[in-house]
């Protein structure tokens, strides 16, 4: 279901991504707003669900956990969905779980500490469930649309 945001919400939602703890003062001085408007919009994207939650962007390479690698998964054709995101989600170096269609059944985003840690990790995906192949690629450096 689609909601109607106007380019003023879009504004707000940028401002937010940036620092999801500015307050409504300083957006209300950027979009040229009152802070009573800027409460509302912000209130209204959260109540219809646009804004589902505030949360920290963390720098894990200064908590050691600086490598990060996707690995395609291939399952036997009778697992199911369910199952291939229970069987990768109880590691702890997963950090998501991508089913997709084509020739893997899942791409699993994993961040380690170290080469080992991430030949361990994917020892283990390799022994959950019914994996019958996998293919890791490292990740040099990445980008994301705010």
């Amino acid at each position: 279901m689609s909601v109607d945001v106007d380019e003023i919400d879009h504004s707000l939602l940028r401002l937010l991504r940036e620092d999801g703890r500015r307050t409504y003062s300083e957006m209300a001085e950027k979009i040229g707003l009152s802070v009573a408007a800027v409460k509302r919009r912000v209130d209204r994207l959260r109540e219809i669900g646009v804004i589902t939650g505030f949360t920290v962007e963390i720098d894990h390479a200064k908590l050691g956990w600086g490598i990060e690698a996707f690995t395609e998964l291939r399952y036997l054709g009778t697992t199911g969905v369910e199952e291939i995101v229970r069987s990768a989600a109880t590691l702890p170096e997963v950090q998501a779980v991508f089913t997709v269609a084509g020739e893997s059944d899942a791409l699993i985003w994993l961040r380690v500490r170290d080469m080992g840690h991430l030949k361990q990790s994917i020892d283990h995906l390799r022994r959950t469930g019914n994996v019958t192949g996998t293919k890791t690629m490292m990740i040099l450096g990445s980008w994301m649309r705010d």
